[in-house]
């Protein structure tokens, strides 16, 4: 079992930028601070085991951050922690630099505490799950070569735990895979009654469904600024974003234990690379039409479809059931096939009842007071009221009166 981390590695050469990012996580964590990239990397060597995540500058005397991160790669020191850019280097060459030497994320200076906290405690939270499940599967991987069925139990546990982190990440309520998992399993009995092209077997729609809860899962590979952005997407956010079926692929391909199914397995793949084609060939990544599309990924496609739009999402409201039902069957939000459009026309006057809906809960709306006003306020808040006997408030002072 992995020790938990408990300590933050703060890396700035400005004393005002540490001290405020101290008083965000002095309370859940031990900070350790450093004023130039040497330093962090002997703290790193020392304390690494220790270390949830590392908030580092770019620009530093002695050594800068990018040049402290190589040292760090070549000591293999950044395989389980995550590295945070906080700086106001905003050229493209040291951003892309940052990421190809495994940075999680950047922030942009001047920053906001709130948002911060967030992404920070999200990305502690991510990486904690991933070890969590590495740990899991290495403990698995010693008994499955005995009972074929402790390997499907795995895979169960491996599937929920995977769609857990796709959810956590993307701020989803927790429901949302579960009731894609159980909108593919009634459409697809359905369908099977319906036209006997589509009956399957039980095993096989169960199959199918489990598959459906990973239809997401390559957006863990989608930086946070784009999966959890509250207005509409750019153009060039929305070509990041459409890769995640590609990511999904990639991530499923490295996971070997789903492979030993064959079957099972191509249900996962084509699922994750094609639930968002479109019966007329205008979807992605490939512009397959019709049939092309394997009917289960059709259904998937159409439940997600469903779904998001009687949920809440970060850049929108939700439409109530009778809203969504007639968007989807006027063609709104892209062409499904006939034969499935009538199947879940058919079902839509019971999905309210059958589906647990987490709708209700309460919005967290995020504000920020500059820390020069009296304190912070909003519903909810990373730091508390400023004392004015606080480093912050003493440092603040100090640039002031510079």
């Amino acid at each position: 079992m992995e020790k938990q981390k408990d300590k933050i590695l703060i890396v700035d050469d400005v004393e005002l930028n540490r001290a405020i990012l101290c008083e965000l996580f002095a309370g859940d964590y031990e900070i350790l601070e450093a004023d130039n990239g040497k330093t962090a990397v002997e703290l790193m060597q020392q304390y690494h085991e220790e270390i949830a995540i590392v908030l580092m500058d770019i620009v530093m005397p002695i050594m800068n951050g990018l040049e402290a991160l190589e040292i760090m790669n070549a000591k293999g020191l950044t395989e389980k922690t995550p590295i945070f850019l906080i700086t106001a280097e905003s050229s493209n060459d040291a951003i892309s630099k940052g990421f190809r030497l495994g940075v999680v994320d950047v922030v942009l200076k001047p920053f906001n505490p709130d948002n911060i906290c967030q992404r920070v405690n999200n990305i502690i939270e991510l990486y904690r799950y991933r070890y969590k499940l590495e740990n899991l599967v290495q403990e698995q991987m010693n008994k499955i070569e005995k009972q074929n069925e402790q390997l499907r139990n795995f895979n169960v546990a491996m599937i929920d735990t995977l769609s857990t982190i796709v959810e956590f990440r993307d701020c989803e309520s927790g429901q949302h895979v579960q009731r894609i998992r159980q909108l593919t399993k009634i459409m697809l009995k359905e369908l099977g009654r319906q036209n006997a092209e589509y009956k399957m077997s039980d095993k096989t729609i169960e199959d199918i469904s489990m598959a459906a809860a990973l239809h997401d899962i390559g957006k863990i590979a989608i930086p946070d600024y784009i999966l959890n952005k509250p207005g509409r997407l750019t153009a060039e956010e929305f070509a990041i974003m459409k890769e995640h079926t590609l990511y999904g692929c990639e991530i499923l391909e490295s996971i070997d234990s789903l492979k030993q199914n064959k079957e099972q397995y191509r249900y996962h793949y084509n699922i994750c690379r094609w639930h968002h084609e479109k019966w007329d060939g205008s979807g992605y990544p490939d512009g397959l039409i019709g049939k092309e599309i394997p009917i289960y990924a059709q259904i998937v496609a159409l439940a997600d479809c469903y779904d998001a739009l009687t949920s809440v999402r970060c850049y929108k409201g939700a439409f109530t059931h009778e809203e969504s039902v007639k968007m989807i069957e006027k063609g709104e939000c892209g062409a499904f096939s006939p034969d499935l459009l009538q199947c879940f026309l058919k079902i839509a006057p019971s999905l309210p009842e059958i589906l647990q809906s987490d709708d209700g809960l309460p919005a967290v709306v995020y504000h920020y007071q500059h820390p020069n006003t009296e304190k912070f306020s909003g519903k909810k808040c990373y730091s508390c009221d400023m004392d004015k006997n606080s480093r912050v408030a003493r440092l603040l002072e100090i640039e002031r009166e510079k």
